[in-house]
């Protein structure tokens, strides 16, 4: 049988921990026991193109600067998590309801979508404060360390059974149904795209070149960390929230145990000490 046709390329004990560390080398994220399928689910279809009968092989090659796009690639690949608009509808309401009445600066409302995979958070977010600060400048920066998500948010193309889960008002809009050879997709609203920036970063980095935020949401990837990197994560990130800014993790993350300037507010809401708060 040619490798062409033969199974997915089975994936050791010893490869999985190694194909774990080098990913939690890179990205702090830790892939525990159990997710060998989804690794060999992810990866087969490089080692095929690469032509490799083995996962010691692909390490090879991605552990090498000679191949940083394959080594990106593979990045993208065991880092990609499925997400959807209005995931977890109280932190939109907490958005639209209490963060954006109270904005009186006259400096444009910033929130910063940290792990923004394909763009799905951002653009929910951008669509409440559209709504909610009609007369107010505001903007989104939506980041992620997988390039390829990055590039697809940018566009702002999605499939139209994603719009299942947007509120009618807000679907009515800021989507817009797409015809002819975009049959079956839908696009958000380019004035929304206009104030959404999507760029690749790598949250282990120093991003304090991205500024100051009133909120930043981080969703969804604090439970693949290990103690030490959550502490390190959150400790750079209070400190770009504007003082009495808001951070947002998952309704399944807490900050329990991690030192902070940051103070629970309601279950995963936490905001920073100043002005007033405290």
């Amino acid at each position: 049988m040619t490798r062409a046709l033969a199974g997915p390329t089975q994936i050791t004990t010893a490869e999985f921990q190694a194909v774990s560390q080098f990913l939690h080398q890179r990205t702090g994220i830790r892939l525990a026991p159990g997710k060998e399928t989804l690794v060999q689910g992810r990866l087969d279809k490089r080692l095929r193109s690469l032509g490799l009968s083995s996962y010691t092989q692909y390490l090879q090659v991605i552990r090498s600067p000679q191949h940083g796009a394959e080594t990106r690639q593979a990045i993208d690949l065991l880092t990609t998590n499925e997400t959807f608009f209005f995931r977890e509808p109280r932190h939109f309401e907490f958005l639209g309801q209490v963060v954006a009445p109270a904005h009186r600066s006259s400096r444009p409302l910033r929130l910063w979508s940290a792990a923004s995979s394909s763009g799905e958070e951002a653009y929910s977010a951008a669509m409440v404060l559209a709504d909610a600060l009609p007369s107010t400048p505001w903007e989104i920066v939506g980041t992620d360390i997988s390039t390829r998500v990055v590039a697809g948010a940018a566009a702002g193309i999605y499939p139209i059974a994603a719009a299942e889960r947007i509120p009618t008002p807000l679907l009515r809009r800021y989507c817009r149904k797409g015809r002819a050879e975009y049959e079956g997709l839908m696009a958000i609203d380019r004035t929304l795209r206009a104030r959404t920036t999507f760029l690749g970063a790598n949250l282990l980095e120093d991003l304090s070149r991205l500024g100051r935020f009133d909120v930043i949401m981080l969703r969804n990837v604090m439970i693949y960390f290990e103690p030490d990197t959550k502490a390190h994560v959150i400790g750079r990130l209070q400190e770009m929230l504007y003082p009495g800014g808001y951070l947002i993790v998952s309704l399944s993350e807490t900050l329990n145990g991690i030192p902070s300037r940051l103070l629970p507010v309601q279950p995963s809401i936490y905001r920073l000490a100043g002005d007033g708060v405290g």
